[in-house]
């Protein structure tokens, strides 16, 4: 008897023990702006993460509007932002290229006017909104990215002209079921970004993205499976050389009305058009590859897709999965 009850005690311990276990939270850190949390600001919960983690943290953002201009720095690495609400979990800053440096008379210029800058690697937001809400008066970054190894899952990335500036010929970038939505070079940088199932939204006549993708760089910017809208009545370019070598291919994407026959430029550079890497492949919609497309462009076979799985372009040395 005195075992039986024994063996019962242990047995309760254990499932207690398993309780707790699973009632842990799944996350290291809260921000809530209600007080309710570890921090009520974004920058403030990631300075308080040590350098050079191996281990992921993870950041749990609860809803509100984040009015707040961050830098998830160089030795903060392995940082996860999770927004409890994609639409509502909101980090807004307004910045732009034309507005003075605080205490100077100096403008900003194109690359100090983002909302989030990720200069570490291993970084990764889900389910939040990266917003730069500054008027129409010059480039104005959202998202600026220079560290390797960058995932967003999830996101709102909402801007103007420059909304995404993927930053370093050494970055890989990972966008997956995002909603993206700009003016002008939209999507701009020399990384390698890959954007799978993304919303793609134009809300001016122009052009969707500007790569400068290096000469030495296969790979640029890859769409893979995305929607590409528009406001009514806007048409756009797929893309044009930011530098002469510039890589941008669309694979079985939807291609909106808005999209314009000619479909590429060369940004005023009759060069641009022997160098420039801008690729369509088995696209569907109204502006897929069509009748008047430029003759420097290349519609590829069916054959090529191997060479543009999430595998391919981003793996690399370490077999990098974004997804893990």
């Amino acid at each position: 008897m005195k075992r039986f009850f024994l063996l019962c005690c242990l047995s309760f311990s254990l499932l207690a023990f398993a309780a707790q276990e699973e009632s842990k939270p799944a996350y290291d850190l809260v921000v809530a702006q209600d007080g309710s949390g570890d921090f009520t600001s974004i920058q403030e919960a990631i300075h308080s993460l040590r350098a050079v983690m191996t281990e992921r943290k993870i950041v749990f953002i609860k809803k509100g509007i984040y009015r707040e201009k961050i830098v998830v720095p160089t030795y903060c690495t392995n940082i996860t932002l999770l927004g409890e609400d994609r639409d509502n979990t909101i980090i807004r800053w307004g910045d732009h290229a034309n507005m003075p440096i605080p205490g100077t008379e100096t403008n900003m210029g194109t690359f100090r006017t983002y909302t989030l800058l990720v200069q570490g690697h291993g970084f990764r937001a889900q389910n939040l909104t990266i917003e730069n809400d500054a008027p129409q008066l010059g480039q104005a970054v959202a998202l600026h990215v220079e560290g390797d190894k960058a995932s967003f899952i999830n996101c709102r990335i909402l801007g103007n002209q420059d909304t995404i500036f993927a930053g370093s010929e050494t970055s890989r970038q990972y966008y997956r079921d995002c909603y993206i939505e700009g003016t002008t070079d939209f999507i701009f940088g020399s990384a390698t970004a890959y954007f799978l199932n993304c919303r793609i939204h134009c809300k001016r006549n122009s052009y969707i993205t500007a790569p400068s993708t290096p000469e030495y760089r296969k790979y640029g910017f890859i769409f893979k499976e995305c929607k590409v809208t528009a406001d009514e009545g806007i048409r756009v370019y797929l893309g044009r050389p930011w530098r002469p070598h510039g890589n941008t291919v669309f694979v079985q994407c939807e291609l909106g009305a808005c999209i314009r026959p000619e479909g590429w430029d060369n940004w005023r550079n009759p060069e641009n058009e022997k160098t420039a890497r801008f690729y369509e492949c088995l696209n569907t919609g109204p502006g897929a590859w069509q009748e008047g497309r430029v003759s420097w462009a290349k519609n590829l076979k069916k054959s090529s897709l191997k060479e543009y799985t999430l595998e391919a372009v981003l793996a690399g040395k370490e077999n990098w999965d974004p997804e893990k």
